[in-house]
């Protein structure tokens, strides 16, 4: 399969991407607050060794005023790696509140993930094995592992979180009779994982998918790339009043603050969306005291990934 030589930026000092500069005062308080917990868990985990891309030359710059810890310039080579049963215990931790911290088989999933070594990527910093992944990201045809108890254990759950009358039979369909044709599209990271690496990351992901569509041995493999939708699950910050906010322009707040920043545009790109509840602590902040974090759920048809592409490229560039 073709790759990409080696490309090599220089990282600007890491700050929320978001599209007002509430939102962004207010991320980067979320991103001071929660930083540590994330990357204290994905240092526990072990490295791999052969890499996809390389990002060399870090310069990361924390700039948080409400923890002195993240003050100052920290050296970090971030490599892009294909999924191997090494990073098991480095993925599982990245997803442990994928679906609200429930109980289900997660471990079935983590394997689904990395025995899909064709499309898929992992970040972790490059030549030290003692540290673990920072970012995981993915797409399985919901089609095509069905029959694992993961998928079927995650469509009950999307099911029964899904309380939008006019969105469950959309649901429905794309997890039943149009599963086939359906990429769960997966995306978790540390908190602070440098932004400039989202549009290199997604760029990589996409084009696995399109080379899979040729290169695949079976045609059935072939075929399981071929999608037309992707559906998202993932969360971010919603007003207490955010249903009034969409119709009034008066007020500073925002109505969302997105946690990741390629999630505003997956969100404006969706064919429909749908939030629900989650069972986690709140953020303790007063910029964020009249946020909830809300899970939301994002279908996506796949002839837009060329726009959200293009997108996260200029948002990323712009900031």
């Amino acid at each position: 399969m073709p790759q990409e030589p080696a490309r090599h930026h220089r990282l600007l000092p890491v700050r929320p991407l978001t599209f007002s500069p509430f939102a962004r005062s207010v991320a980067r308080v979320a991103t001071a607050y929660l930083v540590k917990h994330h990357m204290h868990d994905a240092m526990q985990q072990s490295a791999g060794d052969e890499f996809k891309e390389k990002l060399k030359n870090v310069d990361r710059q924390s700039e948080s005023s409400e923890d002195e810890e993240f003050d100052g310039v920290v050296q970090a080579d971030f490599a892009f790696f294909d999924p191997k049963p090494d990073d098991f215990h480095g993925v599982k931790t990245l997803l442990q509140s994928y679906l609200n911290y429930k109980q289900w088989d997660l471990s079935g999933f983590v394997d689904l993930i990395l025995g899909q070594i064709t499309v898929g990527t992992v970040v972790k910093l490059e030549d030290d094995e003692e540290n673990g992944v920072f970012s995981i990201i993915t797409a399985l045809n919901l089609g095509r592992y069905k029959d694992h108890k993961c998928i079927t254990e995650l469509k009950e759950f999307l099911l029964n979180i899904c309380h939008e009358k006019d969105k469950i039979g959309n649901l429905r369909s794309l997890l039943g009779v149009e599963a086939q044709k359906v990429g769960l599209l997966v995306s978790q990271c540390v908190v602070n994982l440098p932004p400039e690496l989202l549009p290199p990351l997604y760029d990589a992901l996409f084009d696995e998918i399109s080379w899979a569509t040729e290169d695949e041995p079976t045609e059935e493999l072939r075929n399981s790339f071929r999608f037309q939708f992707y559906v998202v699950v993932s969360k971010f910050y919603k007003h207490k009043n955010a249903n009034q906010k969409r119709s009034s322009s008066t007020d500073k707040d925002e109505a969302f603050v997105y946690i990741k920043p390629e999630d505003e545009i997956l969100h404006k790109l969706s064919m429909w969306s749908f939030l629900f509840p989650l069972q986690t602590q709140q953020v303790a902040t007063h910029e964020l005291k009249n946020y909830q974090l809300t899970g939301i759920v994002m279908a996506v048809k796949a002839e837009d990934i060329s726009s959200f592409r293009q997108q996260l490229h200029a948002l990323i560039n712009e900031s």
